[in-house]
């Protein structure tokens, strides 16, 4: 084992920037941030000529494209690839590996890669390093420390080999869906580069020049043989997938292929034209209805917006008061963070009362019931604070809330709006349901700058510190409220993950 390691091979880096530049943009469409930092590394590495290299980790939903960038960055460094997968590992022994006095005993993964790579500077991929947990065996994410540490991976120690491996000039890149379930000291030694999910626009360009040929290749079928339209593709992004990346579009479109190629061979056509109306005899139904949210402006329903790990999406906040005395029900499997943040709405409601023209002794006579459809679909986190202060306190005064504004926000008990993550996601469901307001703290104001410029001409944006700038922005006067108040319940909104607020 030990003389089949790389203890002195090792392959030259690449240094042209626009050779690089030009390999990244073969592989991915997008992903600006994530290309100017690989080219930035490789800028330094060019001046400095040191072998050291950063601890990236690349934290986005499904499908956006995590794994195959790890894998262009190999081919743009010129570089071997690597690649170990870190889900559900719980034996400290898969990272360290395990003492030859066990029977059966190995090396770790770690070792056992760069054995495979051949070389001691290869691009060595960490996957779903968010999803290793813990047991009697120990704990792998405080064996990784070692490993993702530049000041202690020099002699990194394998339980198996007992010499040390210099580990200084692997490029380590790790992969994960969400930052909050990772230990904070793993994650204080890496640099987070967030993917944050493709618009729809960016979607049909990613499908038309990277998967679809792709599929035509996979499936021996070429441009003669089949041609989905613009119009098909966009309907399969908005009524067959839902997702911030586009895993399940390739899917679909891999799903075409094998129609076509079928009838190919059968020899009953020789070419066919995906169009929007043929989707339904190939696909079969679609499986997602399109988001309208509410036309009406209604008392007691607000437009919140939500994270997913598939994207943002829209939450319809509904606040009814009935005759009790003084209970909080609330339904829409709420997390905790968010059932915490409707008794921070209340508490600030009843505090200001008087204030917001509601009756001050409402606690004694009315009931209130906060619900968030669908049921079914857990919700959590702080950002649907405003959004359910001001549902309350329109089911209190009776006066409707625009039906065009959609919101975001944390609430303190004092009514201050306290910033959110996930604005671009959030921004990109307001905009595909229709709507062109969106409330938001004023703190995120400096996140406005990562939202598409194409969708950000189309969106207002109301920059928002306190809950009277809220009530301002999307509370209607009184007077309209006869109207509303007659109106049937709107439609529940269709959401395809679980909801995280934050």
């Amino acid at each position: 084992m030990v003389v089949s390691l790389p203890w002195h091979d090792r392959s030259e880096d690449v240094t042209d920037l626009r050779a690089a530049e030009k390999v990244l943009d073969e592989d991915h469409h997008g992903l600006k941030k994530v290309k100017e930092r690989i080219l930035e590394f490789l800028a330094v590495r060019q001046l400095t000529k040191s072998p050291k290299g950063p601890i990236l980790c690349f934290i986005g939903p499904p499908g956006v494209g995590k794994t195959s960038l790890g894998r262009s960055i190999a081919r743009a460094l010129g570089r071997k690839f690597v690649r170990a997968s870190l889900g559900g590992v719980s034996d400290e022994a898969e990272i360290r590996g395990h003492r030859r006095t066990y029977v059966g005993s190995m090396p770790g993964r770690i070792i056992k890669g760069l054995r495979e790579a051949g070389t001691r500077n290869p691009v060595f991929l960490l996957d779903e390093v968010d999803k290793m947990s813990s047991d009697f065996r120990g704990d792998p994410a405080s064996a990784m420390l070692e490993v993702l540490d530049p000041e202690q991976n020099k002699h990194f120690s394998d339980h198996y080999l007992e010499i040390p491996f210099d580990l200084s000039e692997v490029l380590f890149i790790t992969t994960a869906n969400v930052y909050y379930s990772m230990p904070r000291a793993l994650l204080d030694r890496m640099e987070v580069i967030t993917l944050p999910g493709y618009t729809t626009e960016e979607k049909l360009v990613i499908a038309r020049e990277f998967l679809i040929p792709k599929q035509l290749t996979d499936h021996g079928l070429t441009e003669k043989n089949i041609e989905i339209t613009r119009p098909a593709i966009s309907t399969m992004i908005n009524r067959y997938t839902s997702e911030a990346g586009v895993r399940n579009l390739e899917r679909s479109i891999a799903g075409l292929c094998r129609k076509v190629a079928r009838e190919v061979v059968s020899g009953r056509t020789r070419r066919m034209t995906i169009a929007p109306h043929r989707l339904d005899d190939l696909l079969g139904p679609p499986k997602f209805k399109p988001d309208e949210g509410h036309k009406e402006s209604l008392i007691g329903v607000a437009n919140g917006l939500a994270w997913t790990e598939v994207g943002g999406v829209l939450l319809t906040i509904e606040v009814i008061t009935m005759p009790g005395k003084g209970n909080l029900n609330l339904t829409g499997q709420l997390g905790d963070v968010m059932q915490e943040s409707a008794r921070a709405a209340l508490s600030y409601a009843r505090s200001n009362a008087e204030a917001l023209g509601i009756p001050v002794d409402f606690r004694d006579k009315l009931d209130l019931h906060i619900h968030i459809p669908k049921g079914a679909i857990p919700k959590d986190g702080p950002s649907a604070g405003i959004s359910m202060a001001l549902a309350i306190v329109s089911a209190l005064a009776q006066r409707p809330i625009r039906s065009d504004v959609a919101l975001t926000g944390e609430i303190t008990l004092r009514g201050r709006v306290l910033p959110i993550g996930g604005l671009k996601e959030k921004a990109l469901a307001a905009h595909r349901i229709g709507i062109q307001t969106i409330v938001l703290p004023a703190d995120n104001q400096s996140d406005v700058v990562d939202i598409p410029i194409d969708i950000r001409k189309r969106l207002t944006f109301k920059y928002v510190t306190t809950m009277d700038e809220v009530i301002a922005e999307a509370l209607l006067p009184k007077s309209e409220a006869a109207v509303s108040a007659e109106l049937t319940e709107p439609a529940a909104i269709q959401e395809p993950a679980a909801a995280d607020g934050n």
